[in-house]
């Protein structure tokens, strides 16, 4: 963490895609090291043992080139992807920007991927070691994106310790209305059928862009599909006020400006399920008193991703040592202790 800053002008000096590949190659380099957690941060979720809540979300290692890096680097979990059947390019660059004065990233990706299968053969030659959850996704032309989904599943269910359906990207046109009541169910049935009785544990991540209605509705209908989780939320396409010259750049704004529209729908979300569906949370979480403030608001893990451009890779570390002190400063023995205490 102190040495980052001192790295950082010279990646920022770079285009934002350009860094994000130098990053990904170096953690190549890096010695896989077992990584150690305090066993107050252990918390379960959907049967799974997670040893920290901390945890890598979805698009940072896109291809699952390097799960096992970051975990060394003090994660919890990783999540890999977004993985689609087929490869794909996504839409033109530039498609990622860096909002400096607001500490805060848009991208408009698309999806950009090597394809379901050659992350499976990676992700198959890997000693199963630590958590590693496979976030899978629609090709942007296919004809029938249930049909995608249930093919992801079955592609990636072997080889991943759960899968995250992503219908909350905002950067493939008609993706997000896989949300609707109807959509969803039909989408989750295909996704329950192709796991079959033995696979893992599915979650659902959601966008923060959601009405009331259908929250009540997302809600209602995982818990019918027996879905074992929800991440909330994706990037946003609303647009609080910003001071960064790139703001006016489409796709989705993560970071910083997120965190109290991701915390809000945090709150709906553990309201509608009424405690019965574990929630992960992300968007804007960037401390230990982030991570603590969404665990305290009923999330049972976090996520990070666009912190870790500011603040640098060793950020899951800091922000499980600072979450261990306030736990101490607050009463709390674990951090199971503390999910959803704002609401009791």
């Amino acid at each position: 963490m102190r040495l980052f800053p001192l790295v950082r002008p010279a990646l920022f000096a770079l285009d934002a895609e350009r860094a994000h590949r130098l990053t990904i190659d170096g953690l190549k380099a890096l010695p896989r090291l077992a990584p150690r957690h305090d066993p107050r941060l252990a918390v379960e979720v959907a049967g799974l043992a997670f040893p920290s809540p901390v945890g890598l979300a979805a698009g940072v290692d896109k291809d699952a080139e390097v799960p096992d890096a970051f975990l060394s680097l003090g994660f919890g979990f990783v999540e890999v992807g977004t993985l689609t059947p087929l490869p794909q390019d996504g839409n033109p660059r530039p498609r990622l920007f860096r909002l400096r004065q607001d500490q805060a990233v848009i991208n408009r990706f698309g999806f950009n991927n090597r394809g379901q299968a050659d992350a499976r053969a990676r992700l198959a030659r890997r000693p199963r070691r630590g958590i590693v959850g496979v976030n899978i996704g629609a090709n942007k032309d296919a004809a029938d994106r249930v049909a995608d989904y249930a093919a992801g599943v079955a592609a990636m269910a072997p080889v991943a310790d759960y899968l995250t359906v992503n219908i909350s990207s905002p950067n493939t046109p008609g993706l997000r209305q896989l949300q609707d009541a109807a959509a969803l169910d039909a989408l989750l049935a295909g996704v329950v059928a192709a796991r079959g009785a033995d696979g893992p544990p599915v979650f659902l991540k959601v966008a923060p862009d959601l009405e009331p209605a259908d929250i009540d509705a997302i809600v209602r209908v995982a818990g019918d599909r027996r879905i074992d989780a929800l991440i909330v939320s994706n990037t946003t396409v609303t647009r609080p006020p910003l001071r960064s010259p790139q703001a006016g750049e489409a796709g989705g704004l993560s970071g910083a400006p997120l965190k109290a529209l991701a915390l809000q729908r945090l709150r709906d979300f553990a309201a509608a399920s009424g405690g019965a569906m574990p929630l992960i949370a992300a968007g804007g979480i960037a401390s230990g008193a982030d991570a603590l403030e969404r665990i305290k608001a009923g999330a049972s893990l976090v996520q990070l991703y666009s912190a870790l451009a500011y603040q640098g890779p060793w950020l899951a570390r800091h922000i499980a040592r600072e979450l261990l002190a306030l736990l101490d400063a607050q009463g709390f023995a674990t951090v199971a202790q503390a999910i959803g205490a704002d609401r009791r």
